[in-house]
């Protein structure tokens, strides 16, 4: 896939500076060679997909049942098929690689040992062993107290809650460094271990004014649960986006014929390389990461701690150049991949494009909860919007259309609801929603999205993360320059955009 046009040249290849974006999804990941070209009024992205392959949570006997993991060996070996074909089409393009950047969800981690062994697969957020820790944790921390400092939404899966739950594993004492899946596979690609500060904001053990580890936070951790001991020697160094981590150790040069090509440090968390690749041309916007989850927010330059907004459980999580991205999370397209694999293995294979036409049949009928606990966790959605449906005395939607019309207004009530609270706690004015990722390829969302939230709807790009993670590396080895607007137009003139008004 390309977005944009790059100017071919002479012999026929393009020219330019290249980049590999490697943006890993919670259902796939994918690995993309960004092609910066064009004079300094019109630089542009040339952004071919060069290697993908699916994601997503293995169910695994554990002893006492079953554990969610990710298969973090298998991403990995993506991950190097996938710079080697980058370095293959570079070659045959005339292209340099100038550089690596990675990006992934939030808050899960690998443990590894002193000695660098990876001690298991990472779990999977969606663990149900995470019941109930968030409440208990900020029960004994006070969670006023807890927000004043992190800043972050709670959420059952948050890095701190997760080390809790993981505090008795038989391999907790053997953790001599914790790290989030994109800086992980970055150690793994460079021999250096730094902690990107965009994902590690999502750990909640991060002071989101100071952008430094909390002092406070981990030791009031270590002191509730002395199970963790030492946390704070367990966590890296930060960095910021832009800053070169690393070059390309030997083996993988051997494994990937490329040389010894820097790893660049991007906004790790896909959700902040997406907000970079926000299309917008002021700050006026307010943006939707649509995919497996959607995130709703405004781009601020310091985050809210009040007490409404803690309250309001909206999240202040760390992103480029020094911004905050205020926010809240939205179940997302979960619902609805789920919704579509449920009826497969029940035998009737539906597509996405027949379940949205269907949908666009349905007029208006039930709106459920979408972020209600009970569509976290893998499992029969149909039944679960069934049930939600009587409980709250609305139609129960039955079929393809009705229940996929139910998901989509679903989804688009809570983004009205969200938008809502995050301007009018943040003071942030918005004329448009961006909507980027693969949710913006659903037109009928989108639509749906600007009659429900009465603002300008503008969709893409699909590749928002993989935007965002190339021009971030490129201004960082000097191939682009200037601020996030600068950026954002760059993003701009290599996108696909399509509009929907009210």
């Amino acid at each position: 896939m390309s977005v944009g046009a790059t100017a071919p040249g002479p012999d026929g290849g393009t020219r330019g500076s290249g980049f590999v974006a490697v943006d890993l999804g919670a259902t796939s990941g994918r690995v993309m060679l960004g092609v910066v070209s064009g004079t300094a009024r019109d630089e542009h992205v040339d952004l071919t997909e060069v290697a993908r392959f699916a994601n997503g949570p293995v169910e695994v006997p554990d002893g006492t049942g079953t554990a969610l993991h990710w298969d973090v060996l298998h991403l990995w070996r993506g991950i190097l098929d996938g710079l080697r074909a980058a370095g293959a089409l570079a070659r045959e393009r005339g292209v340099e690689l100038v550089g690596i950047g990675i990006d992934s969800w939030a808050v899960d981690y690998g443990a590894v040992a002193a000695d660098g062994a990876l001690l298991g697969n990472p779990r999977h957020h969606r663990d149900l062993r995470l019941t109930g820790v968030a409440e208990e944790v900020l029960d004994r921390l006070g969670d006023t107290e807890h927000y004043a400092v992190n800043g972050l939404q709670t959420l059952p899966f948050n890095t701190e809650f997760q080390l809790v739950a993981g505090r008795h594993d038989a391999v907790w004492p053997l953790v001599d460094s914790i790290r989030l899946v994109p800086d992980l596979l970055g150690s793994w690609l460079t021999g250096v271990n730094v902690a990107e500060i965009t994902n590690a904001s999502t750990t909640g053990l991060l002071d989101a004014t100071t952008r430094r580890w909390s002092t406070p936070v981990v030791e009031a951790l270590q002191a509730e649960y002395p199970e963790l001991g030492d946390l704070r020697s367990r966590l890296a160094d930060l960095v910021e986006p832009g800053a070169v981590v690393g070059h390309l150790t030997e083996a993988v040069q051997a494994t990937t014929g490329l040389g010894a090509v820097p790893v660049i440090a991007v906004g790790s968390h896909d959700t902040a390389s997406a907000v970079v690749g926000v299309p917008a041309e002021d700050e006026r916007f307010a943006y939707i990461s649509s995919g497996t989850w959607s995130l709703v927010g405004v781009e601020l330059d310091s985050p809210v701690l009040t007490e409404e907004s803690r309250r309001a459980n909206v999240t202040n999580e760390l992103g480029v150049d020094g911004t905050v991205r205020y926010l809240k999370n939205v179940m997302g397209l979960w619902v609805l991949s789920e919704t579509l694999r449920t009826w497969r293995e029940a035998g009737t294979e539906v597509a996405l494009a027949d379940a949205l036409r269907a949908a666009a049949a349905e007029p208006r009928r039930t709106v459920v909860d979408v972020d209600a606990p009970a569509f976290l966790p893998p499992g029969d959605m149909p039944a679960r919007i069934a049930d939600a449906a009587r409980a709250s005395g609305q139609p129960v939607p039955e079929g393809v259309g009705p229940v996929v019309r139910c998901i989509l207004d679903s989804l688009v009530d809570a983004y009205r609801r969200v938008l809502g609270e995050v301007t009018r706690l943040s003071g942030r004015e918005v004329d448009v929603v961006h909507v980027v990722g693969g949710g913006s390829q659903n037109e009928l969302l989108c639509r749906l999205t600007a009659e429900a939230t009465g603002l300008s709807v503008v969709a893409g790009p699909v590749e928002g993360a993989a935007l965002g993670n190339v021009v971030v590396q490129a201004r960082a080895a000097g191939v682009l320059v200037g601020d996030l607007t600068a950026l954002r137009g760059v993003v701009r003139r290599s996108a696909r955009l399509r509009r929907y008004e009210p």
